[in-house]
């Protein structure tokens, strides 16, 4: 198989988990061969005081997934830091602080080594006022360190994993059949239209029928599928022309379309091809080449430590140090978990209580605490 062939073949079976959650695992292992990693995993971490919850994992030790979920997930070096990238932005350690650095904390000597883990690529999938869904893939050391190669083809699959599980979010990632698709979500509370490659709509469901008649959101003029915003309007039939050319051929485009309403209310739309994987059978039914849903955008808040950050112009030596004093404790315990001086983490604390206008570390606790609670109260 050439290496486009076995991309198509991957990209269709992302997709095809977009349906089918079962699927997932067999996914991110053969993404794990694409990519050239040892491992990969999905997980969602809350910015304070919730343990992660892994969605996915392949070629992982159980063992460990509990052991980071129990307890090392609280010295993990990357948070808080990793929350202020942009979804989709392809990271590794060294964007978050020096690579030796990190060798010394006790996340790395603890968790990453005993697993004979030394590189990896990560990105966000999505991000929420209270956390984000990190999606990693792990190299060992008899794999090497990240390269060029791995990075180019870690860049090319993360946007259809990312439109994969965010049309799984709203399909509440249910078993569907893909080969009646129509039949499958013609109940689901977000709009669902399937359309031809010039966005004619040859079936919807019954919200679908509702935001049509509206017309608040979007439009069927002449049976054609069109939002109210022209630039939204544009993006969505430039989705569906590609969507004939199957999933790879789509890319990045259609993948969480922002939508205004009249009344400026915010809604997002997602394509879905029906062109590639099992999903081809539903296209082909329905004479159809994809499937858009379409639902109400969540708030765009900040995460607490952006709100922070920004609050108190924090850099990001001075956050990490803040969130570890909360998950961890007093000035020995941090400086042991984050590989630093105990010196240089008094430092550190003393310029976050000037900034703050704090006194005493119980006072950063709450400072933190209340930005969090005002986000989920």
């Amino acid at each position: 198989m050439s290496e486009i062939e076995a991309f198509s073949t991957l990209v269709g079976e992302v997709y095809d988990a977009a349906l089918n959650p079962d699927l997932w695992p067999r996914v991110f292992d053969l993404a794990c061969g694409f990519i050239g990693g040892s491992s990969a995993n999905l997980i969602s971490h809350s910015a304070v005081g919730k343990n992660p919850d892994f969605y996915f994992a392949a070629n992982q030790d159980p063992q460990y997934i509990q052991l980071y979920s129990d307890k090392y997930f609280k010295i993990n070096p990357i948070f808080p830091t990793v929350i202020f990238f942009d979804v989709e932005e392809t990271h590794w350690v060294p964007d978050v602080l020096p690579r030796q650095e990190f060798c010394r904390t006790r996340f790395f000597k603890e968790f990453l080594l005993p697993q004979g883990y030394m590189d990896g690529l990560f990105t966000n999938l999505e991000k929420t006022p209270t956390g984000c869904a990190l999606f990693t893939v792990f190299r060992r050391m008899s794999d090497g360190m990240v390269d060029d190669r791995m990075r180019q083809r870690f860049d090319l699959i993360v946007p259809h994993v990312r439109r994969a599980l965010l049309i799984g979010r709203v399909i509440d990632l249910k078993k569907v059949e893909a080969a009646a698709l129509a039949d499958s979500l013609d109940t689901l509370a977000s709009a669902m239209f399937m359309v031809d490659g010039t966005g004619r709509v040859v079936h919807a469901n019954v919200s679908g029928h509702i935001m049509v008649a509206e017309a608040s959101v979007v439009r069927a003029r002449k049976g054609r599928l069109g939002a109210i915003d022209q630039a939204a309007d544009r993006a969505l039939l430039d989705s569906f022309n590609a969507s004939g050319g199957g999933d790879a051929t789509l890319g990045r485009r259609g993948i969480a379309v922002p939508l205004r309403a009249h009344n400026g209310e915010r809604y997002v739309a997602n394509v879905l091809t029906l062109t590639s994987g099992a999903r081809r059978r539903a296209g082909i039914s329905y004479e159809a080449v994809a499937t858009v849903f379409i639902h109400k955008a969540a708030l765009d808040l900040p995460s607490p430590p952006e709100a922070v950050a920004q609050e108190f112009r924090l850099t990001p030596a001075e956050l990490r140090v803040l969130f570890a004093i909360i998950e961890v404790g007093g000035v020995a315990d941090v400086a042991a978990v984050l590989g630093l001086s105990e010196a240089t983490v008094k430092t550190h604390l003393q310029r976050l209580f000037h900034k703050t206008g704090s006194a005493r570390q119980s006072d950063l606790v709450k400072l933190v605490a209340g930005y969090s609670n005002a986000l989920v109260g």
